[in-house]
């Protein structure tokens, strides 16, 4: 995996060349990625759903994220990105079925790793239930949703805790429902103007 090949941009987004990803981790070149949020609606309340991250993960593990995202290789396109969505989560999606939310530039430092990405953001307006996905098990162990108001105000500060329902996998293939109350702790730490950014984004898409 780390000898996979990006494409690398300078900060004007034009293209200097191509790396190997161990390499634009460690001299953080910005790259390209795809992200996927799906929101559905149930009566009068939408909903926001998140991966929960393998605990094998190297980066984050056992944390909620983005329904679906990874890194496009040099030798793909953003429409491409979709086989992300069916790689991790088993949903299987054109690209014309998505919502452009544009182009996100996300930051992150941490020791030796810099993660300087151009995150290509769509939303999926989704109205699949839990049965639908199958889960990518070395990636992705489970799925809950959240209602998109109180995402909000939890990363507003209105709130300190939300509530998450969803599943789980066990390493037995055994389902586990989850039903709990979360802080930040238990998401990505994403930037917060990331988050704010993706908020603002859905809200004008979804009304």
């Amino acid at each position: 995996m780390e000898n996979e090949q990006f494409k690398i941009f300078d900060k004007d987004r034009n293209q200097i060349g191509i790396a190997t990803r161990e390499e634009v981790h460690r001299h953080g070149y910005w790259h390209e990625t795809f992200h996927c949020w799906f929101v559905s609606k149930e009566d009068d309340t939408n909903f926001l759903y998140f991966q929960l991250r393998s605990d094998t993960k190297k980066d984050y593990p056992n944390l909620f994220d983005i329904t679906a995202a990874g890194h496009l290789l040099a030798n793909e396109t953003v429409e491409d990105g979709v086989r992300e969505i069916k790689e991790e989560v088993g949903i299987d999606i054109s690209f014309r079925e998505l919502v452009p939310l544009g182009i996100i530039d996300y930051c992150v430092e941490k020791e030796s790793f810099i993660d300087r990405e151009l995150a290509n953001v769509f939303l999926y307006k989704s109205n699949k239930s839990f049965d639908d996905f199958t889960l990518q098990e070395e990636e992705v162990s489970g799925i809950v949703k959240v209602a998109f108001n109180d995402f909000i105000k939890l990363w507003s500060g209105e709130t300190e805790k939300i509530q998450v329902t969803g599943f789980t996998i066990q390493k037995d293939g055994e389902q586990i429902l989850i039903d709990e109350k979360v802080g930040r702790d238990k998401f990505v730490p994403h930037q917060l103007a990331f988050y704010e950014t993706v908020i603002r984004k859905i809200r004008e898409k979804i009304g």
